[in-house]
């Protein structure tokens, strides 16, 4: 017998009785969030590095700078076909997250690169208060 095959039953029950919302809590935990970032930090600069494997249409990822977050669109497929999966530990599928940054970024100074299954998105610190959500154009980075 497979323990998780009443899994759905109980997920409705609890769902009916906290709400449907309950479970949106604990997404972080049960299911990590992707894409995975890191973010540094310098005295006027920012570097957030994106784990996005099997990008092949830059187009299907969209970055945009808005103040001091930063908002991520896109598709992770790793696209394999054939065989049986035995172990799957890359995350895919659609995203869209927000990376809130430690201070204001200008719009007019942002560069996004993809190279080796990883976005590189250089932001500057803005100076002035008046700014407007952008979107940021990605390129492509040969491998040498």
């Amino acid at each position: 017998m497979d323990p998780f095959s009443q899994m759905t039953d109980w997920k409705k029950n609890m769902d009916q009785f906290f709400g449907e919302q309950f479970w949106d809590q604990f997404e972080g935990i049960l299911k990590p969030t992707i894409p995975q970032i890191n973010l540094y930090q310098t005295d006027h600069e920012l570097l957030c590095i994106v784990n996005v494997p099997g990008l092949t249409d830059l187009n299907k990822i969209d970055i945009y700078a808005d103040y001091a977050s930063l908002e991520l669109r896109g598709v992770i497929d790793i696209s394999h076909q054939g065989g049986t999966v035995v172990k799957e530990e890359i995350l895919q599928g659609v995203f869209e997250r927000t990376v809130h940054l430690p201070f204001p970024v200008r719009p007019d100074k942002i560069q996004a690169t993809y190279r080796n299954g990883l976005v590189y998105i250089q932001l500057h610190r803005l100076i002035s208060d008046n700014s407007r959500k952008s979107r940021v154009q990605l390129e492509l980075i040969e491998e040498e």
